[in-house]
Order: C-alpha cells, then sequence, then structure tokens
C-alpha cells in the first residue's frame, strides 16, 4: 500500500511536467487516501514495523511535500523564476522537519506522553497540509471549468499562491495541537447532521470535485481554533486532577 503510494506521488510530478495538472492533483489525493489506509491495514493484520514507520515517511515526504511543491511551481510559480521557487523549497523542507519530529516522537514511547494528548497531532498533518496547499489549484481548475477566466488567473497568480505555501509550511512545523481523528468520537446528537453533512458533501464531491475539495481544505483549517481549544480544555482538566487537595484541617495535602 505504502508503495503504491510513492508511484502515485512520482506519477503526479510527471503529469505536471506534462501540464497534466487535474491528474497530478487527483493522484495526490490519491496518495492521501492511501496514506489514510496503509497504517491501519498493518496494525489490523499486526504487521507494523519501524521500517515501515520509515518507509512510510519518506513515501509522505515525496507525495505530500516534493509533489504538491513541484505541482504548484509548474502551474504557476515558476513565472516568477527563483522568487516563485523559495515558497515551493520552503514547503518541502517544512513538510521534512514536520515527518522527522513525528518519527521522533515516536521514540519517546507512549509513556512519557500525558494521556490527553493521544488525539492530537502537533501541527498539521502531512496529508492535510498537502491538501490545504493545493487549495489554490483546486479553485483554479473549478474557476477554469466554470468559465470564470478573471477568477481563475487571480487565484493563479504567484503571489497569492506563495502565501498560502508559506502559511502552509508553517502550519506543519508549528506546535499547533490538531485533531488526529484516531479515536474521534461523534455524540449522538450530532451523528444525524454529520450524515446529513457527508451526504451533502458526497454530492458536491461528485457534481463539482474541485469546488468541494477546496471547502473541505478550508473546512479543515477553520476547524483548527476548535481542535486548540479542545487540547486547552483537556490539558486544564488534566492540571486540575494534580493540584494538590487539603485534607482536614490538619494543613496535610494529597493529590486527586
Amino acid at each position: 500500500m505504502t508503495m503504491l503510494g510513492l508511484c502515485c506521488g512520482l506519477v503526479a510530478i510527471r503529469f505536471a511536467f506534462e501540464g497534466r495538472f487535474e491528474q497530478a492533483a487527483t493522484l495526490i489525493l490519491v496518495a492521501g487516501v492511501i496514506d489514510g489506509l496503509d497504517g491501519r491495514l498493518a496494525r489490523l493484520l499486526k504487521a507494523t514495523s519501524r521500517f515501515g514507520a520509515e518507509f512510510d515517511s519518506l513515501s509522505d515526504f515525496l507525495c505530500f511535500g516534493v509533489a504538491p511543491a513541484m505541482v504548484l511551481y509548474l502551474w504557476t510559480m515558476h513565472d516568477y523564476r527563483a522568487l516563485g521557487f523559495g515558497p515551493c523549497l520552503l514547503f518541502a523542507v517544512c513538510m521534512a522537519l514536520r515527518l522527522a519530529r513525528f518519527n521522533a516522537a515516536i521514540d519517546v514511547g507512549p509513556a512519557v506522553k500525558p494521556a490527553y494528548t493521544y488525539n492530537f497531532f502537533t501541527g498539521v498533518p502531512a496529508p492535510a497540509g498537502a491538501g490545504c496547499v493545493l487549495f489554490p489549484l483546486f479553485l483554479g481548475l473549478w474557476f477554469t471549468q466554470a468559465g470564470w477566466t478573471m477568477l481563475a488567473d487571480a487565484v493563479r497568480h504567484p503571489a497569492f499562491v506563495g502565501v498560502v505555501m508559506v502559511v502552509m509550511a508553517g502550519l506543519l512545523v508549528s506546535t499547533l495541537p490538531t485533531w488526529s481523528f484516531k479515536n474521534f468520537r461523534v455524540p449522538r446528537i450530532y451523528v444525524l447532521p454529520l450524515m446529513l453533512g457527508a451526504g451533502m458533501f458526497v454530492a458536491v464531491l461528485l457534481a463539482e470535485p474541485w469546488a468541494a475539495l477546496a471547502l473541505a481544505g478550508l473546512f479543515y483549517l477553520g476547524m483548527l481554533p476548535f481542535s486548540v481549544r479542545s487540547y486547552l480544555r483537556l490539558k486544564k482538566e488534566a492540571e486540575s486532577l494534580l493540584e494538590p487537595v487539603v485534607v482536614g484541617g490538619s494543613g496535610t495535602t494529597a493529590n486527586h
């Protein structure tokens, strides 16, 4: 599965060189889906290994770091030559740093990390970062198909794409806590609205795929403040359990 994802990233770069940006973006998305499946499949089959983790990170760097940077450079950033290559280089480097930090955290072990951190990543994860950085490309493809040439040219401007790449590079290496959704449980009262929302998204995805993908990127970025709020709330609750409590009038203390 990981090898298949790696091949998707490599072919996406080839398609970008040929000017086939729709296919290139689609393959990066397919690599993201594969990345979400291979780890779960390995755990299901009890086939996890350090080799698999390292190979997965190398594949992620190419699929979600190098491939999006190359696609955007060939799509529009090459118009600014060296100045346009800077944000692409920055994004790829920050993706490598983000993945290296993730691998280093594996060696720390679960005993060192507080329990409330298990459902959070540090910084934006690699597949989400790749999807969000391709936001201008998704918008450009949507506007082009709709015949909105002026809007397509606006979102394709290297200045706009460069700002998006720099912002996403910063989010990759940030210490921002983001939901991992590994053990995510939906409260019962939100199940029906979530199902309705998912159904509407699938309908839009089938009718206007590039518009749906662009909206998905905005939705993910909009969730980041709520992710930080959830992390801080859990951290505060965990710290409150460790606060000393005065027992009786003797002045002795005990922990929760």
